[in-house]
């Protein structure tokens, strides 16, 4: 059978996701005090903008956000694959105590060709970016929803949901081929300039077109000190393993960010660099991040 035939076009389901995003979620009102778990809104005079900084640190906030995260990675050989995130966080309050905080990631990737070809590259009808020796295209959409409290919990923040993976990409290499759902969770704790925590997930997939049925586990611990003049400094992994093919991948990031005003909208911008402590044959040695965050005040 051929199972190119039966996948869904990944830009109209991609712009799909995200429309049916902006019309369910209507963004949380900002509150009254800064004291809240996600209480911190940029529309609100009382916060400071070391506030603001630290608040973002926190991946169930109050905030509207838009990160941009812009990363390459390096291999053997010099090989080189570069990703462009596209990651809105939206929160929604579902009551006077509770939200419903939305993330997304959408890939945008640029790698190599992979060494078994791709038949795509033959079909006339496939655009003609990639065309040479690397391949250009749209990943698969991770879909988070969290439900969360608005203030913490014995010093505690939490948010528990689920997540969905949606087979958008436009190639085989750059996603499975298979809907996939699981779990989500995070805890963090913030106190004075420091946020600590860690965000998990698990996939199992269910359907799809791909080879192989996935389940993976996903991990992010985070470390991250917030300075008096908005600079934040942190510390974190991007950990995943794949129970399949039994392989980690575990790479080491230092981050650095910087919040700014661009007019009246605050800015952050960040750098970072990765080595990667575990990765599969073939697997990149290091990486490096750019990554610049809009955030909408109300």
């Amino acid at each position: 059978m051929n199972t190119k035939m039966m996948r869904p076009a990944p830009k109209s389901a991609a712009i799909a996701v995200l429309g049916l995003l902006s019309l369910a979620f209507q963004p949380a009102a900002p509150a009254q005090t800064t004291n809240q778990n996600s209480g911190i809104s940029a529309g609100s005079p009382q916060v400071s903008d070391a506030e603001l900084a630290k608040e973002l640190q926190n991946p169930v906030g109050g905030l509207i956000s838009v990160p941009l995260e812009s990363r390459l990675d390096v291999g053997p050989g010099n090989t080189r694959r570069y990703s462009l995130n596209l990651q809105p966080v939206i929160p929604c309050e579902v009551t006077a105590d509770w939200l419903v905080v939305s993330r997304t990631i959408l890939p945008f990737v640029y790698a190599p060709k992979p060494a078994g070809g791709d038949p795509a590259f033959d079909d006339p009808g496939v655009s003609a970016v990639g065309k040479g020796p690397s391949l250009g295209g749209i990943g698969d959409i991770t879909q988070s929803f969290f439900l969360a409290p608005k203030e913490p919990m014995g010093g505690w923040i939490w948010g528990a949901g689920t997540v969905l993976r949606l087979p958008t990409a436009s190639r085989e290499f750059f996603g499975e081929g298979r809907w996939g759902a699981g779990p989500t969770a995070v805890v963090l704790r913030q106190e004075g300039p420091w946020s600590y925590g860690m965000l998990a997930n698990h996939i199992w997939s269910y359907a799809g077109w791909g080879p192989k049925n996935v389940s993976t586990t996903y991990l992010q611990p985070f470390l991250a000190y917030t300075t008096d003049s908005q600079t934040t400094f942190g510390l974190g992994s991007e950990s995943g393993y794949d129970w399949t093919d039994r392989q980690w991948v575990a790479p080491v990031d230092l981050t650095i960010s910087q919040l700014v005003q661009i007019g009246k909208m605050p800015v952050s911008v960040g750098l970072g660099g990765r080595l990667y402590a575990q990765r599969p044959d073939g697997g990149p040695n290091w990486g490096l991040t750019l990554a610049v965050t809009f955030v909408f005040p109300k």
